[in-house]
């Protein structure tokens, strides 16, 4: 169908010339014949006619309409009695234009159509003109007389084919689009079915999710009750002890409140839960310090306004850091934390000492497992338009965060020449609370690397 809607009528037009010129070549006179024919200029606008109806219904029109215009005006030879169906070929336009015009295209050829009819009738049984084509007796008598007598003789025929080539068209076009309804229908059952699934699979998933929380829930709890009583129980015990304990319980009701806003994302009154903003580190920072790590913090430059996101994402990297620290480093692990708001953005350090990650393999001193933290601090750094380094150093392991001002969301350009600045500057081993702070933000913003 979508060939027969692009070549159907330009392949009908070069048909019906062709079977024209056979069946009037004895008729066409002496050789070359058909430039001095009289049904050549007929034959010529009509079947172009049927070739661009598709493309040009209303360019279609109008060479049936120069054709008979130019017949009337006796500029274009009138049909004679052997080639009088030449006029056939608008009908087979019409139904082209049926088929693949708009509503528009549509209504114009039937109203042009039923126009064009007559006038073939008036050119064919004038006697000014076609005299009956030979068909008829009494052309002598009148116009009138022949018109009353053989008019509804020429007429029937002609509009029936035409209907006929109309509804032909038609018929196709309905069948197009029933066809299409019908894969729309497929398409948008197989839609819902998918919908359906996934909507299976996230209830599931919402109901795992409740059911880790409640189990979460129970178990932070529990070890927040034993914890604050064996700390109320023990006061007697060593300072170092009852430090530990303040820190298991507050660390317990905190990882609580960010579970709870994780899975569930809403409270019960249908707002969202309090994200953690940039104020929200240095508390981080200090309750790490209690008994667990030693921490420096440094910052350099005037702080600017971060967006919501970009503070979620600065605090969740801090603790992602920090954590890993204390997990592989062990407890009075050192840490340095420098924050850098002289650059296009934060510009975050963070460095630990690994050499403990492990404590018996000479061969794994010094190496850090990534695991999923850094793919996921990684993406919450991508998230907010930023990038984000992370790799052992010497005896180090530092981690790299540019988080742009919402100011600069447009202005960063390429984030991958920023990145390999970062690695560059990591890599001569500056201490990230050092004076070396402001040229990374520099350097980030000049597009060079400077040591």
């Amino acid at each position: 169908m979508k060939v027969l809607r692009i070549w159907g009528a330009p392949a009908a037009a070069a048909i019906f010339m062709v079977l024209w010129c056979v069946a009037e070549a004895g008729r066409m006179g002496p050789w070359p014949g058909f430039p001095t024919w009289n049904g050549t200029i007929p034959l010529v606008l009509v079947s172009a006619a049927i070739a661009v109806s598709v493309w040009k219904p209303y360019v279609s029109l109008g060479l049936v309409a120069a054709l008979l215009g130019g017949q009337l005006m006796y500029v274009i030879p009138v049909m004679e009695p052997n080639h009088w169906a030449i006029y056939i070929g608008s009908f087979i336009a019409l139904g082209f234009i049926q088929w693949t015009g708009n509503r528009r295209a549509r209504l114009s050829s039937g109203v042009a159509n039923a126009l064009f009819i007559p006038v073939m009738m008036v050119l064919m049984l004038s006697r000014r003109y076609g005299a009956g084509v030979g068909w008829f007796d009494y052309p002598y008598l009148g116009d009138s007389v022949m018109f009353e007598t053989h008019g509804w003789q020429f007429l029937a025929p002609f509009l029936l084919i035409a209907a006929s080539c109309a509804a032909a068209g038609l018929v196709l076009s309905l069948y197009e689009e029933k066809r299409g309804l019908f894969q729309d229908r497929n398409q948008a059952r197989a839609t819902l079915q998918q919908t359906e699934v996934d909507l299976i699979i996230e209830q599931e998933r919402t109901r795992i999710s409740r059911d880790l929380h409640d189990v979460l829930a129970h178990s932070l709890a529990v070890i927040a009750a034993q914890a604050d009583g064996a700390r109320y129980l023990s006061e007697q015990q060593p300072k170092p002890v009852l430090t530990a304990l303040e820190n298991i319980s507050r660390s317990a009701r905190s990882a609580l409140v960010d579970a709870q806003r994780v899975i569930e994302g809403v409270d019960d009154g249908g707002m969202t839960a309090p994200a953690p903003r940039l104020s929200d580190v240095l508390p981080l920072l200090e309750r790490m310090q209690q008994g667990s790590l030693r921490i420096t913090h440094s910052e350099s430059g005037n702080p600017l306004d971060l967006t919501t996101g970009a503070q979620v994402a600065v605090f969740r990297i801090v603790q992602e850091c920090l954590t890993n620290a204390l997990k592989h480093g062990g407890a009075g692990t050192a840490v340095r934390v420098h924050f850098d708001w002289s650059g296009p953005g934060l510009t975050l350090h963070i460095s630990s000492d690994v050499q403990t990650v492990v404590a018996g393999d000479p061969a794994e001193k010094g190496t850090a497992h990534p695991g999923r933290g850094i793919a996921g601090m990684r993406e919450r750094a991508h998230l907010a338009g930023g990038w984000l380094t992370a790799g052992p150093d010497g005896q180090q392991f530092r981690v790299t965060v540019l988080i742009p001002y919402e100011a600069n969301l447009s202005q960063l350009g390429d984030m991958a020449q920023i990145a390999e600045i970062a690695t560059a500057h990591a890599a001569v081993g500056s201490d990230p609370a050092g004076d070396s702070m402001p040229a990374l933000a520099a350097g980030a913003q000049a597009g060079d690397v400077r040591g």
